[in-house]
């Protein structure tokens, strides 16, 4: 392949910047790949394990001479890092983030972007419970989607090129406006992993179930549950406090069907338990066929690191 951008400044070294730097490196689409961090440990342990062609010590630093930077930093700090580094981004230069909110991040970013930078949010729909610097692996994005948000007035010539950057990370891409973007996530993504919080939540707080039946016993259904629970805290309390709206949309009409299933239960309604689950049954088979998730034990993430 060759090469998008010439050079790719990545703020942040957690699982999504290290597996977007060896994908960049995996099908040579940078000539140069530079990072940062905030924790001097991160870039320590970037530095020593090659993650990036270079570790900058400071951001403002990382994006000299940068043709795409991107944002791989908490929701809660984008405005403060957009600002940090507007001073020093290139004329022509391209801005994304990987957020899994946009409405706020634009909210935050754009009131800082020079007039001669380019700015699209971006959202890869892929991850694992891990973080750090020693996460990411390349197949991370492969055959998952980024979501492609650009602003209203967003150069078609930029989103086309950001566009086929991410298609050549091995990612499937689509455009949608903030608003949809934030309520589609608050479906696929905000309100399971507070759901699934909640759950392991319950179980810590119930005391007549020991920590070490809970621990031993864990059939996938409980253990799902704690993989998602496992997820980076600051990232998803910043997801949450900026995703308010939709989420709270998304939680209220799950507590009414939870309150029809807890109904059901209550009065022995079998036909409605067994045709609520054999249509729920039915979306599952849809993501399987669609290629997001196989069969495997380990949801389809066989680059994933244990």
């Amino acid at each position: 392949m060759t090469a998008i951008y010439h050079r790719v400044a990545l703020i942040g070294l957690g699982l999504i910047a290290g597996s977007l730097s060896l994908a960049i490196r995996r099908g040579g689409l940078a000539q140069e790949v530079v990072g940062t961090a905030r924790s001097s440990e991160s870039r320590a342990i970037a530095r020593e394990i090659g993650l990036c062609d270079q570790i900058c010590e400071t951001a403002l630093e990382a994006v000299a001479g940068a043709d795409l930077v991107v944002l791989c930093v908490p929701v809660g700090a984008m405005g403060a890092v957009m600002a940090e580094i507007a001073p020093g981004l290139k004329p022509g230069a391209t801005v994304c983030d990987v957020g899994s909110v946009k409405r706020a991040v634009f909210n935050a970013v754009l009131p800082h972007l020079p007039q001669d930078v380019h700015f699209v949010g971006c959202h890869p729909m892929a991850g694992t419970e891990h973080s750090g610097p020693k996460s990411g692996f390349a197949e991370l994005f492969d055959n998952r989607w980024c979501l492609i948000v650009p602003p209203e007035d967003a150069d078609a010539q930029v989103v086309s090129q950001l566009s086929k950057f991410w298609q050549q990370i091995g990612a499937n891409t689509t455009e949608m406006t903030p608003d949809h973007h934030d309520l589609v996530c608050a479906v696929v993504s905000h309100a399971p992993h507070l759901i699934a919080y909640t759950m392991v939540g319950v179980a810590d707080d119930l005391g007549r179930v020991t920590d070490s039946e809970v621990i031993n016993y864990s059939a996938a259904g409980f253990r799902d549950f704690t993989r998602i629970a496992a997820s980076d805290p600051t990232m998803w309390r910043d997801v949450f406090l900026n995703n308010r709206d939709a989420t709270l949309e998304i939680l209220g009409r799950f507590t009414e069907e939870l309150f029809a299933l807890q109904r059901a239960v209550r009065q022995g309604d079998g036909e409605h338990l067994y045709n609520y689950f054999n249509r729920t049954r039915e979306i599952r088979r849809g993501i399987l066929e669609a290629g997001q998730d196989t069969q495997a034990p380990d949801f389809g993430r066989s680059g994933a690191k244990s």
